[in-house]
C-alpha cells in the first residue's frame, strides 16, 4: 500500500476534516428545523415536519478544496396560508444553488486583475482546489456579467442619503493585457457619519488627470453627495485640481507615505535612514507646534546639501499637517491612502503582462467586486462618534475637543 506524504496527505486531511465538519453543521441545523415544529401535526396526530432521507451528493468548492455533500433532506407537509403551497426547507449553511463559497468568488476578480483570462481561470483554480466542480469557463462569463450589472447600479445609486464627512482618493493603474492602454482605476472610499467607511466611487479614468477626476466628483455630486470634510491623496496634481472646482470647501490632506517616498527620492540613499526618522518626527507628534518644530529640524539637518527634498515638505506644509486639526482617534487614519491601498496591494505591484486582451468593463466590475468583498472586513474608525462632530463643525486642538471655542479665544488674547 502507498502511503501519501507531504502536501497531497495534508489537502487531503483539510478536506477531510471540511466534509466532516460541514456534514456536521446541515446535520444539526436541519435537527434544529424539525425540533422547532415537532409539535405541529395534522388531524391523525403524525408530525407535519420530518426527516426524510438525504439529497443526492454534490460537489462544493470551498477553501479547503473541493468538498463532496450529502445534505440531510426534510419533509415538510406545512401549507402556508399566505400562498397555499407547500412550506420548504432551505439551508442557510448550504442552499440549494450554491455550488462554490463565496471566498472563491472574492478569489475570480483576484486572478483577473492579475492577468488571468475567464479561460485561464479553470486550470487555475482547479490545481489549487483539487477539482474543477462548478467552474466552467461559462459560469465564470456568467457571473462577470452579473458583475458588470451590479458595477453599473452602483455608479449609479442615490448618494444623497448618505453623508461623507472624510475620503480617500486613489488612482490605481492596473495592467491586465489590454490591447490598449492599461486600466486606471479611479477609487474613492469614505468615512460616513457614524464612523463606517465604504466605497464611495469607482469609474476608470484616463489616467489621474483633472478632467477625468472632475467628472467623478460632479457626478457624485449631481447624485446628492455632500462635500467632505477632508479628502486625503497623494500629491497627484487631477484630484486636488477636480476638488477644488467641485468641492473646494473641503480641506486637503497629502498622503505621508506618498510623501515620504517623494522626499526619498530626492536624497542620497545613504541619506535614508535619517531623513525617514526625521520625517516620522513630523507626523506622528503630540500636535501641530511640535510637528512645525520637527520640520525647522528637518530643514536644518537637510537644507543646505538637498534643497529640493526640504522644499517637497514645504510647499505642501498646510496640506502635510491638516490632519492634526481632526481628531487624535482619527489621524492614524488621515495621514495616509492606505484603506485603498491595503485593498489593491496584490494588484497594483504586478508588472508582467499576461497574454491575451483583457476588457476594460470587466476590469472594472472585477476591481468593484475585490472593494466589495473587502469592505466585509473594513472596521469602522476609532472613536466613530467624532466623526459626526466633525461635520458639525467642532474644534480640536492638539487632537481634543475644545469644548467652547469662543472662550479658548478669549483666553488666549487675553
Amino acid at each position: 500500500m502507498i502511503v501519501q506524504e507531504g502536501p497531497a496527505l495534508i489537502d487531503e486531511l483539510v478536506r477531510e476534516g471540511a466534509r466532516r465538519m460541514l456534514a456536521q453543521a446541515l446535520q444539526a441545523e436541519v435537527d434544529d428545523y424539525i425540533t422547532r415544529h415537532s409539535n405541529e401535526r395534522d388531524a391523525h396526530g403524525r408530525r407535519l415536519v420530518v426527516r426524510n432521507g438525504s439529497h443526492e451528493p454534490r460537489e462544493v468548492v470551498t477553501a479547503a478544496g473541493a468538498v463532496a455533500v450529502r445534505a440531510p433532506r426534510v419533509d415538510d407537509r406545512r401549507i402556508d396560508p399566505a400562498t397555499g403551497e407547500r412550506r420548504r426547507f432551505s439551508s442557510a449553511i448550504l442552499p440549494s444553488w450554491c455550488r462554490r463559497t463565496p471566498k472563491i468568488t472574492e478569489v475570480l476578480p483576484l486572478l483577473y486583475l492579475h492577468g488571468l483570462s475567464s479561460g485561464d481561470f479553470v486550470p487555475a483554480l482547479g490545481q489549487f482546489l483539487g477539482s474543477n466542480a462548478g467552474l466552467s469557463s461559462s459560469t465564470v462569463t456568467r457571473l462577470t456579467e452579473t458583475w458588470k450589472t451590479e458595477q453599473q447600479a452602483f455608479s449609479h445609486r442615490d448618494l444623497s442619503g448618505v453623508d461623507y464627512v472624510y475620503v480617500w482618493a486613489e488612482g490605481i493603474h492596473v495592467t491586465i493585457g489590454l490591447a490598449e492602454h492599461k486600466l486606471c482605476l479611479l477609487v474613492l472610499i469614505g468615512v460616513r457619519a457614524d464612523g463606517h467607511k465604504e466605497l464611495v466611487a469607482l469609474v476608470d479614468g484616463y489616467r489621474e488627470s483633472t478632467e477625468s477626476w472632475a467628472d467623478l466628483l460632479r457626478d457624485c455630486a449631481r447624485r446628492g453627495m455632500r462635500a467632505p470634510v477632508l479628502a486625503v491623496g497623494d500629491g497627484a496634481l487631477g484630484f486636488w485640481g477636480a476638488l477644488r472646482e467641485v468641492f473646494p470647501e473641503t480641506r486637503e490632506q497629502r498622503c505621508w507615505v506618498h510623501k515620504t517616498a517623494n522626499v526619498l527620492a530626492a536624497l542620497p540613499k545613504s541619506a535614508h535612514p535619517g531623513a525617514k526618522k526625521a520625517l516620522t518626527e513630523i507626523w506622528n507628534v503630540e500636535d501641530k507646534h511640535k510637528a512645525l518644530d520637527a520640520v525647522t529640524c528637518f530643514d536644518a539637518a537637510y537644507g543646505a546639501k538637498f534643497g529640493k527634498a526640504v522644499a517637497k515638505v514645504r510647499d505642501d506644509l498646510d496640506e502635510l499637517l491638516a490632519f492634526y486639526d481632526f481628531p487624535a482617534e482619527h489621524w492614524q487614519y488621515l495621514r495616509t491612502t492606505n484603506p485603498i491601498e491595503s485593498t489593491f496591494a496584490t494588484v497594483r505591484h504586478r508588472t508582467r503582462v499576461t497574454r491575451g486582451p483583457g476588457s476594460r468593463t470587466a476590469g472594472l466590475a472585477m476591481a468593484f467586486k475585490l472593494i466589495e468583498a473587502a469592505q466585509d472586513r473594513w472596521r469602522a474608525v476609532n472613536g466613530p462618534h467624532l466623526v459626526a462632530l466633525v461635520r458639525a463643525g467642532a474644534v480640536f486642538e492638539a487632537g481634543r475637543l475644545v469644548e467652547r471655542p469662543d472662550d479658548h479665544t478669549h483666553t488666549e488674547a487675553a
